[in-house]
């Protein structure tokens, strides 16, 4: 990609917006009303992010001063300059080499991941009518939330944007929400079976080790976390 054209690529905007979109879609199936606002909101970070990545660099617009002050020698209408953090962080060769676009991709690949295994155990759920606790819902209770964020947290570090950034933390208050929203629906239809299962396994973050997992399991049990 040359340097004169790397934004105002509108079709390439829509492409990678439409890639991952369906891609997220093809692994969430979302049905209720619930589902379609984690997806949306899913969406809406996505297009915000590849509008800053191809179309228009709002960021670099806004903090074109400042960055021109303190980077003299960076040419900010070059794709590789959006890579902020790299430049930020003072990696001089291939930002898709550097560290935050490796970790990126770890992140973004392993939240893919989680949202297939968390589906496919659910759906089984959902269709015996029965509580979705093997896979990754024996580690966490909220997976699939925890694959979008792991996602989207991927693809801030690869290209962070204000838009983005004021976006992500707002984004994981509604995942938290939704989770809580949803427990209390399914402690009222499985009820102790629930709470027990509540009561060993951590809402978004697995332990460490299966003495955590223990210790959590003799706590008195309680609503969710």
């Amino acid at each position: 990609m040359s340097e004169s054209s790397a934004y105002g690529l509108w079709p390439l905007v829509v492409i990678n917006s439409l890639i991952f979109i369906i891609f997220a879609f093809s692994f969430t199936h979302p049905r209720t009303k619930r589902d379609w606002r984690s997806f949306g909101a899913f969406s809406a970070f996505i297009v915000a992010l590849f509008t800053e990545m191809y179309g228009f660099p709002l960021t670099i617009y806004l903090l074109s001063g400042w960055l021109q002050s303190r980077y003299p020698g960076v040419n900010w209408l070059s794709h590789d300059s959006g890579h902020l953090l790299e430049i930020l962080f003072g990696w001089r060769a291939n930002p898709h080499f550097g560290p935050f676009h490796i970790l990126s991709n770890l992140l973004i690949f392993g939240g893919f991941i989680l949202l297939s295994a968390a589906w496919k155990v659910l759906y089984e759920a959902q269709s015996s009518h029965t509580l979705a606790t093997s896979g990754p819902y024996a580690k966490i209770r909220h997976p699939q939330y925890a694959g979008f964020v792991l996602i989207l947290f991927g693809f801030l570090l690869q290209w962070l944007t204000i838009l983005t950034l004021v976006m992500f933390p707002i984004l994981v208050f509604m995942y938290v929400r939704l989770a809580r929203r949803e427990e209390r629906e399914v402690l009222a239809e499985f009820g102790e079976a629930y709470a027990r299962y509540m009561a060993n396994t951590p809402a978004f973050f697995p332990h460490l080790s299966d003495g955590g997992a223990k210790r959590e399991a003799n706590k008195p049990q309680s609503g969710g976390r």
